[in-house]
């Protein structure tokens, strides 16, 4: 493992601190949007649907943009995209927390806008995914895209303790206010970094970029494995948020024991990307995937009554397995894709990875009135631990060779 210093190296390429700063800043104000959505909703008189609703209008139109916004930034600057999704991520986060500071707005308007900015965001992802190789050599992808794990595990733990206080003292506007001038600042970030220049592209039409991006994706049976295996695990790990809360309730002590059990898998995912700046995997997607089965142990742990430290330590082994194993995923997916398509291939990524999410948050309720909660979450573990290694089934996936290899193979 190399030393830390010689980790941080990717630091001292000046365009890359710029998209650092971008993405640590956001991910703050990212992560204090669904507490204080939430509490907003709650404060207008909304109930506990409402709530689902509003949160829903804001990941269905990022589920429903990323491809467009996937073509978008393959078509012209990923630079340009990220900026304007800034921009209007500014402009309708500070709408909505003007109509919140001002007055009492209609709970519709809160969905609304939400969704416009969910939308935006579809355009953001996909578009940071390829733009990250044009300001960083090969060599040192790994370890930028464990800074950028770092920064979102610190907004994993900063960002809703952030909310929490804003909310219980100057009301969740201003909490929405922070969040959308974190999008000024990044925007203020992103103008700043020098690209190469592209190389002209033979000009097309929108739906062929759509098709080859596709094309892109299916043939290469590392990327859909592993993204199908992405995609029915959030179906699966929805029983946990969905249940977790209610038996957080009824056995566990309530919102302030469960705030420190998923709080502790914030840390762990900081811990997770600590890790991924200094590993240097021979066989990436094996050491991704094998981290990512502590997914399977807290509901496992909740169905088996452990107590509450040994399930935070549960959430807390699952928060390093996610980071660890996603920045070890993406850097591969960046290293190994043509640069060309890469952002086409990353919306493919994030739609099938996201699709079933709502889905998720919909059914484990019913299944666990009919079977129980206990055997709901012993069903949900299993399912995780077979869709997270299932991909091993796949050569492709077992024989992938790790980042000092030669590129987009």
């Amino acid at each position: 493992m190399p030393r830390l210093s010689d980790s941080l190296a990717v630091l001292r390429l000046r365009d890359f601190r710029l998209v650092f700063g971008a993405f640590a800043v956001s991910m703050v104000g990212d992560r204090m949007v669904s507490i204080a959505l939430a509490f907003a909703v709650l404060e207008l008189g909304g109930s506990a649907s409402d709530v689902g609703i509003v949160l829903a209008a804001r990941t269905l139109p990022m589920v429903g943009s990323v491809l467009i916004g996937g073509v978008v930034a393959d078509r012209v600057s990923r630079q340009r995209v990220m900026v304007a999704a800034d921009l209007a991520r500014l402009v309708t986060q500070g709408a909505l927390a003007a109509l919140l500071i001002t007055g009492d707005p209609p709970i519709w308007s809160l969905a609304v806008l939400a969704g416009l900015t969910g939308a935006a965001t579809g355009f953001f992802n996909p578009a940071a995914t390829g733009l990250l190789p044009a300001v960083v050599p090969p060599e040192q992808l790994q370890q930028a895209n464990g800074l950028r794990a770092t920064a979102l595990s610190g907004g994993e733990i900063a960002g809703p303790a952030l909310a929490g206080v804003l909310v219980a003292t100057v009301g969740p506007g201003w909490a929405l206010a922070i969040d959308a001038a974190t999008f000024a600042v990044s925007a203020a970030f992103l103008v700043r970094v020098r690209l190469p220049a592209r190389l002209a592209r033979e000009a097309t039409s929108f739906l062929h970029d759509l098709r080859t991006g596709w094309a892109e994706f299916w043939r290469r049976s590392w990327v859909w494995s592993v993204c199908l295996a992405a995609s029915f695990g959030n179906l699966v790990w929805a029983s946990f948020s969905v249940l977790g809360p209610v038996l957080a309730d009824r056995e566990l002590g309530g919102a302030a024991v469960w705030g420190t059990v998923m709080a502790a898998m914030g840390v762990g995912a900081l811990v997770g990307a600590l890790i991924a700046i200094r590993v240097r995997p021979r066989r990436p997607l094996v050491l991704s995937l094998l981290v990512l089965t502590m997914f399977a142990l807290p509901p496992a742990l909740l169905a088996a009554e452990a107590p509450t430290a040994v399930l935070a330590l549960g959430t807390f082994l699952a928060g390093a397995g996610m980071m660890l194993g996603i920045s070890v995923y993406e850097a591969t997916l960046q290293l190994r894709v043509p640069t060309e398509v890469l952002s086409r291939v990353s919306s493919y990524d994030w739609f099938f990875s996201m699709a079933l999410q709502p889905i998720g948050l919909a059914i484990w309720g019913p299944i666990a009135a009919g079977i129980g909660v206990d055997e709901a979450l012993w069903l949900a573990a299993a399912l995780l631990l077979g869709s997270i290694l299932a991909p091993l089934a796949i050569r492709e996936v077992r024989t992938m060779p790790g980042p000092l290899a030669s590129p987009n193979s």
